[in-house]
């Protein structure tokens, strides 16, 4: 059984940090494209981040390029992701992913989600 279970998430200023943490079981880590997405009241979950499963290639939406950076950590089975210059924009429910492919966005599997708050 897959899960993913993200953590990190909070209220924090705009121009603040978080660092949202994705535990990863029950999957082949190691050969799994990991990501990250989002979904703001009333809008469609989006895509902002993925990392392929040699943690080399990664891949962001525009939005978030330079402020946000993702990473895997092979040994913990944990992804990733590293919010800087916060904006209220940004306030969302991010949810953790895994699946084949990071460059194709295509995922499978998804966490609960956890909510970042970025007040102005």
């Amino acid at each position: 059984q897959v899960q993913l279970v993200e953590s990190g998430g909070g209220l924090v200023q705009a121009g603040g940090s978080l660092r949202l943490s994705c535990a990863a079981s029950g999957l082949s880590f190691s050969s799994s494209a990991m990501g990250w997405f989002r979904q703001a009241p009333g809008k469609e979950r989006e895509f902002v981040a993925a990392v392929a499963w040699n943690g080399v290639a990664t891949y962001y939406t525009n939005s978030v390029k330079g402020r946000f950076t993702i990473s895997r950590d092979k040994a913990e089975k944990r992804v990733y992701l590293q919010m800087n210059s916060l904006k209220p924009e940004d306030t969302a429910v991010y949810y953790c992913a895994a699946g084949k492919s990071a460059s194709q966005k295509e995922f499978s599997y998804w966490g609960q989600g956890t909510q970042v708050t970025v007040s102005s």
